[in-house]
């Protein structure tokens, strides 16, 4: 299991992975979801799938590529660092990341 951590705005969201399970955590209120519950910047998703620039399902099918993609990928820390890269696109701010309950280190 690894864990990342990231900001958006004054908000710290916690990512999990662990195996093929990716868990998103909202600190303040202790919410965890699925990556469907991502909060996803409009102009940063167009920037990398121009082809969903006027499509209303914009979200959406970013939040699949994102999701498929991470499932290709071998090792946790594989992937960890992919949604860390993908996530600065959309604005969130790489904190730390933590690696089975070892002490967190900065991305």
């Amino acid at each position: 299991m690894i864990k990342g951590s990231f900001m958006i705005g004054s908000e710290m969201i916690e990512i999990i992975i662990d195996g093929n399970n990716t868990m998103f955590r909202d600190t303040a209120s202790g919410t965890t979801t699925t990556i469907q519950g991502l909060k996803i910047n409009k102009a940063g998703a167009i920037k990398e799938h121009p082809d969903l620039k006027d499509d209303e399902e914009w979200k959406e099918k970013t939040l699949d590529r994102l999701k498929e993609h991470i499932k290709k990928l071998k090792t946790e820390d594989k992937k960890i660092n992919y949604v860390k890269d993908e996530l600065k696109k959309h604005g969130y701010t790489p904190m730390f990341k933590q690696r089975a309950g070892h002490r967190p280190q900065k991305f």
